[in-house]
């Protein structure tokens, strides 16, 4: 595992700051101390070098898929417990971690909290993903009004698990902003938030279900 505090971090505090840039790192092993698991946990770097957010995977990817192939991610890893919603100086930013992907309480719980963009590292599978990456994520953010930032890893990690890939940037109306080709590069969009404050006016989705939450 990584202790947070430790040295293995300073590259991305250094790049951070020197940047003066919100740096999201992905996903390291957290160390957990008197226990050989981790925490599977995204990190948010602030434009100081220091870590402005830090997110520990809560939904861990335990399936078994018809044909055989099996993943068991809670064998090393312990789920986290708590929703986490970063505040930058543009907006807030709710964190989250791939398979989190698949359940949309947690996208609406950040949005209630005052989301106006997700955050969602990820390595789907090759074969869950190119059926799957897509609609979900266009999913979160047609229904929360929210941008979303979703960084892919891709390609064969080893001869039995490939990764999908198609990094992206999508827009509160589900449009896909910027798409990311299976290579090492740069995917770049402008995040308009006139633009998602008038989506929300014209499709007020969050205030209704606020209203029926609570019992109105």
């Amino acid at each position: 595992g990584v202790d947070l505090d430790g040295k293995e971090l300073s590259a991305l505090r250094d790049l951070a700051r020197s940047r003066g840039i919100y740096l999201l790192a992905g996903t390291v092993p957290e160390t957990i101390k008197g226990s050989k698991k981790v925490y599977n946990t995204s990190l948010l770097f602030g434009p100081n070098g220091g870590v402005l957010a830090k997110y520990r995977k809560i939904h861990l990817f335990d399936i078994t898929l018809t044909g055989g192939e099996t993943h068991k991610e809670s064998a090393a890893v312990k789920p986290g417990a708590k929703t986490v919603v970063a505040r930058t100086r543009f907006m807030k930013a709710g964190l989250s971690v791939c398979y989190d992907l698949r359940f949309p309480e947690l996208y609406r719980r950040m949005a209630m909290n005052g989301a106006r963009l997700f955050f969602i590292p990820a390595a789907f599978t090759e074969r869950t993903g190119r059926d799957h990456w897509d609609v979900l994520l266009r999913a979160r953010a047609i229904e929360n009004l929210c941008f979303v930032l979703a960084p892919a890893q891709f390609g064969a990690n080893t001869a039995s698990r490939v990764t999908y890939g198609r990094s992206a940037i999508i827009d509160p109306w589900g449009v896909v902003l910027a798409r990311a080709p299976d290579m090492e590069t740069v995917a770049l969009a402008e995040l308009d938030l006139d633009f998602q404050d008038r989506v929300r006016s014209d499709l007020p989705c969050l205030e209704h279900a606020r209203k029926w939450l609570s019992g109105q």
